[in-house]
């Protein structure tokens, strides 16, 4: 995955190209948000029903016919063909599946429509077929949107200090504890995090997406917490009479395996986005939305761009412009390029590779000697110091 892509490494004031792991400027920029929004075209903020839909539909063929593939003509394959064929249909489904997602996602940003209740209801049906409880998570994610990069606000992917790592860690800190812990990640991240806010926002009380009086949610938002309940519970009723019907293994070769596959693809994708030894991350002393904002790094996955919409290599104007639909995010990305300048971050290594080093680099956050107190921190990784 990724390796190139149509994505370029962007030059320094010098004309070099610059490096991967450069980091970027952490002083205030020489632009404005309004700087930023005047270099975009006009058009890239209007939103098209019929366009959206158009993408929505596309992906919902796709699935359909690798279902109709599967449910059809698996069954009677001899058995050396379907250890090949149950594989592609999962990584069809998996991918697919995860750009219906990602669509979902839009519509929380109210980028699908400019009809709020038909990018409410898109992302509703969306989101509860795959278990995710729609408004509950687009209310903790627009918190993250409007506080990335602050240690002490953001909602999600928070880096710890040297002396909050746990005491374990050490024994983690090799090629096996580190195949472990991604792997465990890549699998149960995303229903942890929904269940027991795992890697988010410490509270002072039990936090779940699921409970209407958590503490993410004001008592004005408790409503749209019960929809989102009743959405992932009749998505999980229809799931128990396909069980019934079909068995569990059916239900888990044509479902669950496409969800194990797209709840990876989630971590994955934001893991990185905001993981990255080149991003600073900042105290109340000096965060402020627009530097949170660049504290974020484009990815090439090469093909699966396209078929994930785009969220992955336009990251960083999405956390600036977060209702830009993803059919105009790569041009309005590039049309912003020139004026951020240092200040965009894109890395184009391979998806695995750089998924490797990150992991195996960002272990947690110190400020730099001689800092004077500034209250900017950068990702290290040496445990013996």
């Amino acid at each position: 995955m990724g390796g190139g892509g149509n994505m370029s490494t962007p030059a320094t004031k010098t004309g070099e190209k610059k490096s991967h792991l450069q980091r970027v400027p952490s002083a205030k920029p020489p632009f404005t948000l309004g700087d930023v929004k005047k270099a975009i075209p006009p058009h890239c903020f209007q939103r098209s029903l019929i366009r959206s839909f158009y993408y929505l539909i596309k992906d919902l063929i796709i699935i359909s016919i690798t279902y109709y593939i599967a449910a059809t003509y698996f069954p009677s394959l001899p058995y050396p063909l379907t250890y090949l064929a149950w594989p592609a249909y999962w990584v069809i489904q998996g991918c697919v599946g995860t750009g219906i997602w990602v669509i979902g996602h839009e519509c929380g940003h109210h980028g699908f429509s400019d009809y709020q209740w038909v990018d409410d209801t898109v992302g509703l049906i969306l989101h509860s077929a795959q278990l995710t409880p729609f408004f509950s998570w687009k209310i903790s994610h627009r918190r993250h949107h409007a506080n990335t990069g602050s240690l002490e606000n953001d909602e999600v992917y928070i880096p710890r200090f040297k002396s909050k790592l746990r005491w374990y860690y050490q024994y983690l800190d090799n090629p096996v504890g580190r195949v472990g812990v991604l792997a465990f990640t890549l699998l149960f991240a995303w229903p942890l995090y929904l269940v027991f806010n795992i890697s988010g926002k410490k509270y002072e009380r039990f936090t779940c997406h699921y409970d209407p009086n958590s503490p993410l949610y004001s008592e004005r938002e408790r409503l749209q917490i019960l929809i989102s309940d009743a959405g992932v519970l009749a998505a999980t009723y229809v799931l128990y009479r396909i069980a019934l019907a079909k068995g569990f293994t059916w239900l888990v070769c044509i479902y669950g395996v496409p969800l194990l596959i797209v709840n990876g693809f989630i971590v994955l994708i934001t893991l990185l986005h905001h993981t990255h030894a080149s991003l600073p991350h900042y105290d109340s002393t000096e965060w402020d939305y627009l530097r949170g904002a660049l504290a974020t790094v484009d990815r090439d996955y090469g093909v699966l761009n396209k078929v994930f919409h785009n969220v992955t290599d336009t990251h960083v104007l999405h956390h600036i412009f977060s209702y830009i639909s993803h059919y105009h995010a790569m041009e309005a990305t590039n049309a912003i390029k020139p004026l951020l300048g240092e200040y965009y971050q894109v890395d184009d290594t391979p998806i695995l590779k750089a998924l490797w080093r990150d992991t195996k680099e960002c272990i947690y956050v110190e400020k730099d000697e001689g800092s004077q107190g500034r209250g900017v921190y950068w990702y290290k990784y040496k445990l013996d110091d």
